[in-house]
Formats: structure tokens, C-alpha cells, sequence
């Protein structure tokens, strides 16, 4: 890639719209993934510790993501010329991450899990790349601050009903992804404030998850991102 700008990590607050843009709401985002993503490399924690640090981060990857997903680069792809190769490079990228991911939560014993973390984090960080230096810094062109910070806002209220675990199955692209991940968004939710739960709980979250997904969910999503098309 080549970057069409200067990257919104080198743009101060002004420059990128204001606190609440979504450029800058980006940024704090990309900032703390990679904070976390160093302590869990520099620190030696604890293990309970860790494992609640690694949660913390899967979190945060797969809400931002499906958010961007949902908001971001359906609005690129109508106001870049190369808007469609961008996006499909990120969404692929994105694809890769939830795969390895997928496969380090549902082998927690296997010897390899370490070297399949670092994997993770370093596709991550490619993927903030990416992002900051390519894809965002055309939104900055094409928008001025108070639509920056519309779709900031836009942006903040899909990703509160996110996914926030990997669901390597859910399509990248709306309509489908809100519509698959959105239901998927509950139940993750409530996994993540117990995550030891016994298949009780498990199927006690999966009926909250349901009743919720009814309540409109998905369509606050999908139309959160039709609004800002």
C-alpha cells in the first residue's frame, strides 16, 4: 500500500476533527490495544492475570473491528476510488485474526498457544497499520470535522453491540454481519462476565442472548450504519 496521506498517528486532535471524531476515537483505540499487547509481552504476570489481560484484548479487537466493519469502510467504499481494494485488504486481515484467534481459544493446552499469541499480535499490529497510515486518512479527506464526529458517535453506539469474541463464520460486510454477529454480541457479553460458567450458564446466556437479539439489536447496527452511508 501506498499511503494517500499523512497517517492519522503523525495528526494532532485538531488536524484529525476533534476528541470525539472517529479518527480520534481510532487512535485511542489502536493506542490501547497496543499498550496491552506490550505489557502482556514485557510483564511477567500472574497467570489468572494474564488470561484476564488476553480477554481484555480479545474484547477490545473484535468489538473495534465489527464496528469498522459495520460503519467505516462501507463509507470508504463510497467516497475512495480504491475504497473496495482498501477495505477488502483490512477485512481480510481482520478474517486472519479472528481464524488464529478462534484456534487459540479452543486450544488452551495445546504448547503451541504462545507462538499463535505473538502471531495475533503482530497481525494486529499490521492491521492498525493499515488502518491509521491508509484507510482512515482518506475519511479525513473526504469528511469535514462535524461528520467525523457524527460518524465517531455512529461508530461508539455499533460497537456497544458488538461481538467480542471471534466468530471466524460472521461475513465481514452489512447487512450480514450485523444480522449473524449482532445476536452473537449478547451471548459473548454475558460469557465475558463469567467466563468459568458450567454449560448451565451457558445456556441460560445463550436464552438472554436470544431474547435480546429479538429486541433489536441487529437493527440498531444496521441502521446506525445506513444513516451515515
Amino acid at each position: 500500500m501506498t499511503a494517500p496521506a499523512v497517517s492519522i498517528s503523525e495528526q494532532d486532535t485538531d488536524a484529525l476533527g476533534g476528541d470525539d471524531s472517529i479518527l480520534m476515537r481510532q487512535r485511542r483505540d489502536h493506542a490501547r490495544l497496543d499498550a496491552m499487547m506490550n505489557r502482556y509481552q514485557a510483564e511477567d504476570l500472574p497467570p489468572g492475570e494474564l488470561d484476564g489481560l488476553w480477554l481484555d484484548i480479545v474484547q477490545l479487537v473484535f468489538s473495534h473491528a465489527f464496528a469498522e466493519e459495520t460503519v467505516l469502510w462501507p463509507l470508504l467504499r463510497r467516497v475512495s476510488p480504491d475504497g473496495e481494494t482498501l477495505t477488502r485488504q483490512v477485512e481480510e486481515e481482520h478474517q486472519a485474526i479472528n481464524e488464529l484467534i478462534a484456534r487459540i481459544e479452543h486450544s488452551p493446552d495445546d504448547p503451541r498457544r504462545a507462538e499463535w499469541i505473538q502471531q495475533a499480535f503482530a497481525l494486529i499490529r499490521e492491521d492498525i497499520r493499515d488502518e491509521e497510515d491508509e484507510l482512515l486518512p482518506r475519511l479525513r479527506t473526504a469528511f469535514d470535522d462535524r461528520k467525523l464526529r457524527r460518524i465517531g458517535a455512529a461508530w461508539e453506539a455499533v460497537r456497544a453491540t458488538a461481538p467480542t469474541r471471534p466468530h471466524p463464520g460472521v461475513p465481514r460486510r452489512p447487512p450480514g454481519n450485523a444480522l449473524r454477529g449482532v445476536p452473537l454480541s449478547a451471548f459473548d457479553r454475558l460469557r465475558d462476565l463469567a467466563p468459568g460458567s458450567g454449560p448451565a450458564a451457558r445456556r441460560a446466556s445463550l436464552a438472554v442472548a436470544g431474547a435480546l437479539a429479538a429486541g433489536g439489536a441487529a437493527v440498531l447496527a444496521v441502521r446506525a450504519a445506513r444513516r451515515h452511508r
